[in-house]
């Protein structure tokens, strides 16, 4: 796939993306997605660990996280390594990072050493506690995060102990943080034309998607528990069971359920006193679900979701992978695209997000297959050097 023309939001911006695994890496897709150049920088060698990250034997959620973007090597650890790092984001208009706190100072690469021969620099910093406080130096990961942030301990069955989403959720909060913080600081740049730093901590990502679990803590004495696959008080809101499988129905609104008694021929279960108030369902939440259950499993998904269509009802099938290449609206959207990748073919995954009216954010390019792949590219085109300069760098280690 040749890189193809650029009509992204975010057109002409440069971003560094210095980091591994998932925060740094989501915030710099993201960014891409809307048109950035993402110029980033892997370790020489093996590369960022993603590389080797997802399910089945051959790797490919790599062709996701990096599509976009440009690999180059730099060796962080070594003077000149840090020196070409520091001469390619004097060129850049933002840089991300996700490593642990301190590490861009102990390699002289501090964002005030950055800002003092590029003060328009926008540095998206991305760790498990944030830049200060106690437990900044401690390490993170983004299932740290989740615990720390509220959101391991309320996901779950009651009776079980906390689980977890099937995926990084922690690390992609702090990204789109991350990177809806870069919008902002953008915006800032543009009316002042100063730079600034963005301290996005995991445990605080998670923390924001929260509700209100602090505030009625604060006021009520509520400790939120685990609920299993329902939200207390919020009724009829749950996964039923179909003859041949699971269905969604949220119908959590005095006028929906009234409309969702009428779909199950029972039009009188709006009008009795259990169910005809927000809290009156939220008090009898566990019958109500079992009376609608035994209704659902009389029924096919298919019988189910007719009737919810009917009668304009919030509700949906589980979908998985292959539901998702099946289905009529995700194709109309293009929701998920086909990219011909460089290492492993043409391949399904997800389209940019979010949409605009006026430009369109995309796949441009695909993931870099090796580390480094674009080494003279950029180091020529930013930084003046010759193939020859390329080469002797890569000989010594440095890139």
């Amino acid at each position: 796939m040749s890189p193809v023309a650029n009509q992204g939001a975010l057109a002409g911006l440069r971003v560094i993306e210095m980091g591994q695994l998932l925060a740094g890496p989501f915030c710099g897709q993201l960014l891409g997605d809307m048109g950035a150049d993402v110029i980033k920088i892997e370790p020489p060698g093996k590369g960022d660990p993603m590389r080797e990250w997802g399910q089945g034997e051959e790797k490919v959620q790599w062709e996701v996280i990096a599509r976009n973007k440009r690999s180059v090597t730099c060796n962080l650890r070594v003077p000149e390594g840090q020196q070409i790092a520091r001469d390619l984001i004097a060129h850049a208009d933002v840089l991300i990072e996700n490593f642990k706190p301190g590490t861009l100072e102990k390699w002289n690469l501090s964002p005030e050493s950055l800002h003092a021969t590029n003060p328009g620099l926008i540095v998206a910093r991305m760790s498990g506690y944030g830049q200060t406080g106690p437990y900044s130096s401690r390490a993170g990961f983004g299932g740290i995060g989740e615990a720390m942030g509220g959101w391991r301990y309320i996901v779950g069955d009651p009776d079980r102990p906390p689980a977890r989403m099937g995926v990084s959720i922690g690390d992609s909060l702090c990204a789109t943080y991350g990177a809806m913080g870069v919008l902002a600081a953008l915006h800032h740049r543009e009316k002042t034309g100063e730079g600034q730093v963005i301290d996005t901590a995991l445990y605080e990502a998670v923390l924001q998607v929260m509700e209100g679990l602090v505030a009625e803590y604060d006021y009520n004495g509520i400790i939120r528990e685990r609920s299993g696959s329902i939200l207390p008080g919020i009724a009829p809101s749950n996964v039923y069971s179909c003859k041949d499988g699971p269905f969604m129905i949220g119908a959590n609104n005095d006028a929906i359920f009234a409309r969702l008694a009428q779909a199950m021929g029972r039009p009188e279960l709006a009008e009795d006193e259990r169910y005809s108030t927000h809290v009156a369902r939220g008090k009898h939440q566990a019958e109500l679900d079992e009376l609608i259950n035994r209704w659902t499993l009389t029924l096919t998904i298919d019988e189910v979701d007719a009737l919810m269509v009917e009668y304009s009802i919030p509700a949906g099938r589980l979908y998985t992978a292959p539901d998702m290449l099946e289905d009529p609206h995700f194709k109309a959207r293009e929701s998920i695209i086909e990219v011909e990748t460089e290492g492993h073919g043409k391949l399904k995954m997800q389209n940019a997000f979010p949409r605009f009216s006026k430009t369109r954010s995309g796949v441009r390019r695909p993931a870099p297959v090796t580390p480094g792949q674009h080494n003279e590219e950029v180091f020529t085109e930013l930084l003046g050097w010759s193939a020859q300069d390329v080469a002797e760098k890569r000989e010594r280690g440095v890139i």
